[in-house]
């Protein structure tokens, strides 16, 4: 079941994304806000407590929904609820029009349109950057997204409790970004523990992420990358699936050129760009070409899954 589970979420998104702007999402906003505006007094603990308290509210409902229907052997129902939750959970379509528009606008020359939309995507400064930063950082955005819409939700899909986990892994990538990211949360300690969950949360999905990229891709120059130039990263997550993507697709990421406008520190790239010794980094500068290997590197990535899926449940029903 969960093999056509993700199967029919996806063929779902596909025909009718979900707008990222939902009512769904936009209610675990403000929950998410006021959950830090009643908690927040300064301390680890009091973020602690908060996200503890949103999981409580969002992970547990699922998993007793889940397990009610799978107790009195409602399957059509418990396929439907599972179907939703990934339909919910998933966010392969919610990025797609900005990459596509990008790649467009590069390809017709009209970088400040390309500009435009990378700023509204990334939330980034980007004034007076070429065409090649813009390739980069849409190239870098576009995995880290993915992986964290798609393949981690893949995985917590997988754990007994199903679409609960699907749920936690989504809620616990979104506070990371919440308490921690806003430029008036950045150096409160409230966001702390929400950080340091999603990363031990993301730890294995992380890395097979990037085994994924590699199998799909250059594997040498992705293994290579991940082994020798992932750590130059501030986010070690960030590194390793960077690094591996960067390697598999034989694109040099996380190098910005000495001229471009610096990012904010939650895009930043590096540690610390003097001690980088770039041109040791396997790959070319991110063009045009970039982006349209990206696309390649992303949908094979997912069939890769969607093959590893369909294996593992034939193994569960023939067992």
């Amino acid at each position: 079941m969960t093999f056509f589970s993700i199967l029919c979420a996806l063929i779902i998104e596909q025909l009718k994304p979900l707008r990222a702007d939902n009512q769904v999402y936009g209610g675990i906003k403000g929950l998410a806000m006021r959950i830090e505006g009643w908690f927040n007094a300064g301390e680890p603990k009091n973020g602690r407590m908060g996200w503890f308290l949103m999981m409580a509210v969002l992970v547990v409902p699922v998993a007793l929904v889940y397990w009610v229907l799978q107790y009195f052997g409602l399957v059509f129902l418990a396929f439907a609820w599972n179907v939703a939750i990934v339909y919910l959970t998933l966010g392969f379509r919610h990025y797609s029009h900005y990459f596509t528009s990008i790649q467009l606008a590069l390809n017709s020359g009209d970088e400040t349109t390309a500009r435009v939309l990378l700023a509204e995507w990334a939330r980034i400064d980007t004034v007076g950057m070429d065409a090649t930063e813009i390739a980069r950082i849409a190239v870098e955005k576009s995995l880290i997204t993915t992986h964290r819409s798609v393949f981690g939700v893949f995985f917590w899909f997988l754990m007994p409790a199903g679409p609960a986990c699907a749920v936690l892994y989504r809620v616990s990538e979104y506070l990371a970004r919440a308490w921690n990211e806003p430029e008036h949360m950045r150096n409160e300690a409230f966001g702390q523990f929400a950080a340091r969950a999603f990363y031990w949360i993301d730890w294995i999905p992380v890395r097979l992420t990037a085994i994924a990229f590699a199998v799909v891709g250059n594997f040498e120059d992705a293994i290579y990358a991940w082994r020798n130039f992932a750590n130059r990263w501030a986010d070690e997550s960030r590194g390793i699936i960077l690094a591996a993507g960067g390697g598999a697709m034989g694109v040099r990421l996380g190098t910005p050129n000495e001229n471009a406008p610096q990012l904010l520190p939650v895009d930043a790239a590096l540690v610390d760009l003097s001690e980088a010794d770039t041109e040791v980094l396997p790959g070319e500068e991110p063009s045009l070409r970039a982006l349209q290997s990206t696309v390649g590197l992303v949908w094979r990535a997912l069939i890769l899954w969607m093959i590893l899926l369909l294996l593992l449940s034939s193994m569960v029903w023939l067992g």
